[in-house]
């Protein structure tokens, strides 16, 4: 895998999948190590490393430190997340929704999320912060950044009405997501924004997109006290 676009660690875990559904791989068969994996993909290391925890946590691959890794034989059971619009997770409960951008700020991408992305230096990023309310009480807080570079077009919106998370699921497709779901005290900020005391415990859901390789959006999502997540598997 050689092309002139720096080799992701998404890159790297989709090629892998590939060659396990094609039968190049099939079960049990002994992966190659991961530094022939990195020499043939022209990338880190620790960009094959990240590619093979992921795959061992989606239960593909089984990772051993003594007897390297192995296409996994039995497959496991994966959960599933859907990417519900808001708005819609809202108005399914019978509540009125209504939506409040807080913020919106064109700036380049801070290091933090740069290396989160592998972004290129300097590249841009929009940042959306804005609420979301069921009956005007509290739903939930985001704080999302976009890739100028994946979706040019966000510089023309404004979000003054709509918000981003229903604006890029109506443009912009997606091919992998990846979740982590946390539970943190409330800082000052969602104290504020939830209208609670300060140190709640509050559920924040973090959540990266890409389409095709390339990262789209990066939010993170906090929610008022008694939000209920659910999945299917």
């Amino acid at each position: 895998m050689t092309n002139s676009r720096k080799t992701s660690f998404q890159d790297v875990r989709d090629e892998v999948i590939r060659r396990i559904q094609d039968r190049e791989w099939p079960q049990g068969t002994l992966l190659p190590t991961e530094f022939e994996l990195a020499e043939e993909f022209g990338c880190a290391r620790a960009t094959v490393n990240r590619a093979m925890r992921e795959l061992a946590e989606r239960g593909i691959v089984d990772r051993k430190r003594k007897s390297g890794t192995r296409v996994a034989v039995a497959p496991v059971k994966q959960a599933v997340f859907e990417i519900a619009v808001v708005r819609h997770t809202i108005e399914e409960t019978n509540a009125t929704y209504r939506y409040a951008l807080v913020q919106r700020t064109l700036a380049t991408a801070p290091d933090w999320l740069a290396a989160q992305l592998n972004l290129p230096d300097r590249a841009r990023a929009l940042q959306v912060k804005c609420m979301h309310y069921a009956d005007n009480r509290p739903f939930q807080f985001e704080n999302r950044w976009i890739n100028v570079d994946a979706v040019p077009d966000v510089l023309e919106a404004d979000f003054a009405s709509l918000g981003p998370n229903e604006w890029l699921l109506e443009r912009v497709p997606f091919t992998d997501a990846e979740i982590g779901l946390t539970s943190v005290a409330a800082d000052a900020s969602l104290s504020e924004f939830l209208a609670i005391p300060l140190a709640t415990p509050v559920l924040q859901l973090d959540r990266t997109t890409w389409f095709q390789g390339q990262p789209v959006t990066y939010v993170r999502m906090s929610y008022h006290p008694g939000y209920r997540m659910s999945t299917r598997y």
